[in-house]
């Protein structure tokens, strides 16, 4: 179980507060989600640029260090308390690929039992950039090989195509991992190149936000087609300074694309794997 973050914006925005001083931002999770941490910070290059930590991110001074010098309008940042795989650097996320990177917070169901069935859906020639022990990893390559039937991984990416790579990768993991009568796989994914941001809810929970303010911590739900010009994605609401927050419904898939249009879709409007 890990805690994640995902921020897009429209214009360039510091993510400090979010990271390190609200009430509830990720140093203050990192106390229960101790195995590591990762920031990920999309600037003028296609690739971000990333660090990474195998120390918990309270006590850790390289995840304050970043956290107050990164702006940018896209950013992705992860907690990580270790349910498969070591605690050791290859396996903190963001796992990255290209301009792609992703977080998971969640573990997949007697993962060990099918970490074959769950490889032999990665692309041949995708293996052997899975480098750590985690589900995790695997579930990010599983993402590249569905989108990669749909567009080329190095070029720009619709966000429909990104949402449905992701929710089928859920799907077809889910057929394997999943029992009747059991706790179902717990996979909450956020995935972006930068542009383009999507994040799955599946037995965790999820939250998201425009920015705006509440006394409360809470808004009205934000509608599908609503153009905002910023979007926070987070797995707890963070309300140290007031932002208000929406509930994401369990088996939904939210995003926006490159406009900063959002868009929600439920699971089965979007997997259709045969």
């Amino acid at each position: 179980m890990c805690r994640l973050f995902g921020f897009r914006s429209a214009v360039p925005a510091a993510v400090h507060p979010a990271l390190v001083t609200e009430k509830n931002s990720l140093v203050i999770q990192s106390r229960e989600h101790k195995d590591g941490w990762g920031i990920a910070a999309y600037g003028m290059e296609p690739s971000p640029k990333v660090a990474h930590g195998v120390g918990p991110a309270h006590s850790d001074p390289d995840f304050l260090r970043v956290s107050s010098l990164v702006s940018s309008h896209t950013v992705v940042a992860h907690v990580r308390l270790a349910s498969v795989g070591a605690v050791e650097m290859r396996n903190s996320h963001p796992f990255l690929y290209g301009r792609w990177s992703f977080v998971h917070n969640g573990t997949l169901k007697n993962f060990e039992q099918h970490r074959k069935a769950v490889e032999a859906l990665v692309r041949e020639d995708l293996r052997p950039n899975i480098r750590g022990t985690t589900d995790s990893e695997r579930c990010f390559h599983i993402f590249l090989t569905r989108l990669a039937s749909r567009s080329a991984l190095d070029g720009t990416a619709r966000l429909e195509d990104v949402a449905s790579a992701l929710a089928e990768t859920m799907q077809l993991v889910a057929e394997l991992t999943d029992a009747p009568g059991q706790d179902r796989s717990a996979m909450n994914f956020l995935v972006t190149n930068g542009e383009v941001m999507v994040a799955t809810r599946r037995n965790r929970t999820l939250y998201l936000s425009d920015g705006q303010r509440s006394e409360s911590c809470k808004m009205e739900r934000l509608q599908h087609g609503t153009q905002v010009e910023q979007l926070i994605i987070a797995s707890e609401a963070l309300c140290g300074n007031e932002t208000a927050w929406n509930e994401v419904s369990e088996d939904e898939v939210v995003g926006v694309d490159s406009r900063l249009t959002l868009h929600r879709w439920r699971l089965s409007e979007l997997a259709v794997v045969g």
